[in-house]
């Protein structure tokens, strides 16, 4: 796995520029990794990439269940 310092990160499209709850993510070949924006020295999360695209398919469609 790429070390985190490595990934090209982007922040969400719904993250706003005035301090609130904002998330980062970054892409690798094997994981989708998660990281909170304003604390980027605590550990992140990795997801394999099928895990990740259930939970955007599930996020998006505003399921919960």
């Amino acid at each position: 796995m790429k070390s985190a310092t490595r990934l090209t990160w982007v922040k969400s499209t719904h993250s706003s520029g005035e301090g609130g709850d904002c998330v980062e993510v970054a892409r690798s070949a094997a994981a989708v990794h998660v990281r909170d924006s304003k604390d980027v020295a605590r550990p992140g999360l990795a997801v394999g990439r099928g895990a990740w695209a259930i939970f955007v398919a599930h996020a998006g469609n505003g399921r919960v269940d």
